[in-house]
């Protein structure tokens, strides 16, 4: 069962307005032109519809307008049209000259890109390179696309080298929309003083256009109380948790064990955690019919952050299943979206889930960056030599709490491991999810609340992304990305380094793509430069699409990986140098600087 009813998307969805140029010339130009732009424009937006999807599995939608834009009179209607009909993402296609700054878009707060047709019988491409300047010029980015061959004029293939960028360019750009007036939920304060759980507002609401709304962690005892919850479902809801999430070993020690009523009564604890914290991200009507209409409406939040440890966990049970059930893309309701749940109100992995999440509708793992495993380590440890994929040592990623369950690699895309979108996981591929994942009593020395953390291997195999968004004093906002792969360990070796540490945590092993020079030199050095404990991965290799939503954004990438021949960012960027992308990323995003407020 697709159950596509519980989403954080209410109301209307930000639509992508196609708005196709021509040139203005009455008496002969523009009428020849009128036919072939407008059928342009439309073959653009069946285009975007058929290859992409919103969060919540349903067809982008695009906006064309009747006529082209000849004019300034023309981009007015149409820029009024585009308000009303909701459009969040501005892409500009002609195949012929058009007046520059008469035609171009500029609303100052919507992503925008040009593609300007590679034909000889009309210059499109000149037009392509005249409105970029303006753009430029007048401080409002665009992105230029611009196909590598030469087109007939009659061709209406759209190019495998503009459909990448386009589609890349629509991603990055609908998820700035959005985030748009949507809000982070804090749920509680400060973790054990990690510093992305130190909530900066002035980050939301500038850079991304969020809010930031806060509720105390007593909140959770408040409604627990009171019955502040569907009653239904959460009987629903224990009967599927004591049928599908198994309970793996308890590796407490026996003076620190609980007893069978403890742990049973944990798992209500647990149970009716969840429904709250999601109730509070997006609200529940079943609250209204029981009384509590303020309730009812959640915090209109896209992601949210439980702080858990330690005020909290130091005396009820932890918030580890929460923060994985809700993360998966299914629970007791069936398949659905899943939500972007921080562990430790750690808001900056969470904002860097929501990036992976709103590019690749697909659910994101939270974990540690804990330890590199050199293979001098690794032979010393277990007497296994490394070789092959991790010759050269890897990544322990391994969250200390939770992660969602679709990290197990139990899908599959062609018979690989595979994480996807809610809509094309099967319900085989859900019960092998949780049938390869163990709920262990949390150990009591950490969590004296008890609680239940989860427990699985990831699969091998995997290509993903790991990706954190950190604050630097002076700079602001800046991304680090790094491509690579999970690897699979013998048993024998995983069971050995596995255990080493907690072993009741998800483990993922990560292989960065290495070679050349700088921090992707070796795994070692992508290790050493990483700039928090945290980080987010996700599935696929999304580094491009970060690096561009990052420059819509005016969030510079500081590292990664990317080919670049992948790097995609506005046409303003070469302006600040062409020999260092990274620099001229930087000097870029500071020029330009937050799209909705000055830098503070």
């Amino acid at each position: 069962m697709k159950n596509q009813t519980l989403t954080c998307w209410q109301g209307k969805l930000p639509r992508v307005g196609i708005r196709p140029t021509i040139d203005g010339r009455l008496g002969g130009v523009r009428e020849s032109l009128e036919s072939q732009t407008l059928n342009l424009a439309k073959r653009v937006a069946q285009l975007i519809s058929s290859q992409l999807r919103y969060p919540n599995g349903h067809p982008v939608e695009c906006v064309v307008p009747p006529t082209c834009i000849g004019g300034a009179a023309e981009a007015a209607l149409v820029a009024e049209q585009f308000q009303n009909e909701n459009v969040g993402v501005s892409l500009t296609v002609t195949p012929c000259w058009c007046y520059g700054s008469e035609t171009m878009d500029q609303d100052p707060l919507i992503p925008k890109a040009v593609w300007g047709f590679n034909g000889t019988e009309r210059p499109g491409a000149v037009y392509l390179a005249a409105v970029l300047a303006g753009h430029t010029q007048k401080g409002w980015p665009a992105f230029g696309i611009y196909g590598r061959d030469v087109q007939d004029a009659g061709d209406s293939k759209i190019p495998d080298d503009v459909s990448t960028k386009m589609l890349q360019f629509v991603k990055a750009g609908l998820a700035v929309a959005l985030m748009r007036g949507k809000s982070y939920l804090a749920m509680g304060g400060t973790s054990m003083g990690i510093a992305g759980s130190i909530v900066d507002q002035g980050f939301f609401e500038r850079y991304l256009g969020m809010r930031v709304e806060s509720v105390d962690m007593t909140e959770f005892i408040r409604r627990m109380d009171k019955g502040i919850y569907d009653p239904q479902e959460y009987k629903r809801a224990l009967a599927w948790v004591k049928k599908h999430c198994k309970e793996g070993k308890d590796y407490n020690a026996p003076k620190t064990k609980r007893d069978r009523a403890h742990l049973d009564q944990e798992w209500e604890w647990s149970v009716k955690m969840a429904l709250i914290a999601r109730d509070l991200m997006i609200g529940n009507s079943v609250l209204d019919d029981l009384g509590y209409g303020e309730e009812s409406f959640g915090h209109n939040a896209i992601v949210s952050g439980f702080q858990g440890q330690r005020q909290w966990t130091d005396h009820c049970p932890n918030g580890d299943f929460l923060e994985a059930i809700l993360s998966s893309s299914f629970d007791w309701n069936g398949i659905r979206e899943p939500f972007m749940v921080a562990t430790e109100n750690d808001a900056l992995n969470g904002v860097t889930m929501l990036f992976g999440h709103l590019l690749t509708n697909t659910a994101q793992i939270f974990a540690d960056v804990r330890t590199y495993w050199s293979p001098a380590a690794v032979k010393r440890v277990s007497g296994h030599k490394l070789t092959g994929l991790g010759a050269g040592g890897f990544l322990h990623l391994i969250n200390s709490g939770p992660a969602a369950l679709d990290g197990t690699g139990e899908q599959s895309i062609k018979g690989k491991p595979a994480m996807k979108p809610f809509w094309e996981i099967s319900e085989a591929e859900m019960k092998k999810c949780l049938d390869a994942t163990t709920w262990h009593p949390s150990i009591t020395e950490y969590f004296p609340g008890g609680g239940w953390s989860t427990r699985y291997q990831t699969k091998g195999n995997m290509p993903v992304t790991i990706a954190r968004l950190n604050l630097v004093y002076g700079l602001g906002p800046a991304l680090q990305i790094a491509e690579g792969w999970t690897l699979e360990l013998p048993k024998k070796v995983h069971d050995i380094l596995d255990e080493r540490t907690n072993p009741t945590w998800p483990t993922t092993w990560f292989v960065p793509r290495t070679g050349g020079t700088g921090v992707f030199r070796d795994v070692y050095s992508v290790m050493n430069a990483w700039g928090a404990n945290h980080c987010a991965f996700s599935y696929g290799h999304i580094g491009s699409e970060l690096i561009t939503l990052a420059a819509m954004l005016r969030i510079p990438v500081y590292m990664h990986n990317v080919a670049e021949e992948q790097v995609f960012r506005p046409s303003a960027w070469t302006s600040f140098g062409t020999e260092s992308l990274e620099a001229a990323d930087f000097r870029a995003c500071e020029v330009f600087g937050p799209v909705y407020g000055a830098k503070k």
